[in-house]
């Protein structure tokens, strides 16, 4: 069993920045993929990051490539979603993810979820 913590949300205005975490705890393995996926109103969830915890590969959404950056800190057990000249777009609930995935920015093979912290991004 996997759980997963965010903290890290808030109002920011256009242009600004916010850095999101993401405490993981349990049974983890090398093999699990790591992921933030976001869901505003009206539209549908989408993978924003995901990083490759054994190798540290990352991968991106075209919508916050150069603008968001995924890391994470083994030693902490902590993920973490670095978010740059955010944008009112930007404005969701963004939750972490984690599992075994093949497709790691698509949210149905992610076994294991937090329960999400609020961005809002003003004009």
């Amino acid at each position: 069993q996997v759980h997963l913590v965010e903290s890290g949300g808030g109002s920011v205005q256009s242009g600004g920045s916010l850095r999101l975490s993401c405490a993981v705890s349990g049974n983890l393995y090398d093999h699990y993929s790591y992921a933030w996926f976001r869901h505003a109103p009206g539209k549908e969830r989408e993978g924003v990051a995901a990083i490759y915890k054994l190798s540290g590969d990352t991968y991106y959404a075209d919508s916050v490539k150069g603008r968001f950056t995924i890391s994470q800190d083994n030693a902490k057990s902590t993920m973490y979603l670095q978010m740059d000249n955010l944008e009112p777009e930007d404005t969701a609930m963004y939750y972490c993810a984690a599992g075994r995935v093949t497709t790691p920015l698509e949210s149905g093979e992610y076994n294991y979820w937090g329960r999400g912290t609020q961005v809002t991004v003003s004009s």
